[in-house]
């Protein structure tokens, strides 16, 4: 994964945090974590934030979606992240 507006520290943290949250989200326990890491910005040559790697669409359902949907939204995203 790389986030060309962070530096380098900013990038791993980042990075972390994903990972610390996709492992949760895998795991298949309730209540799947949200992939936001407080970096709101979206991209707009790309479509999706620079800090969680999801769509606006995809922010927007979060909320009510149920864990099935949390769970594809996060394996977009990760495809996204690479």
């Amino acid at each position: 994964m790389s986030v060309d507006t962070q530096a380098p520290e900013s990038a791993a943290r980042l990075r972390s945090l994903l990972l610390q949250r996709v492992a949760r989200a895998r795991s298949g326990a309730p209540d799947v974590p949200s992939p936001c890491v407080s970096v709101c910005r979206m991209n707009a040559d790309r479509g999706f934030c620079e800090g969680c790697f999801r769509s606006i669409d995809e922010i927007r359902v979060w909320s009510r979606a149920d864990d099935a949907q949390k769970r594809i939204i996060w394996e977009r995203l990760l495809l996204r992240a690479g």
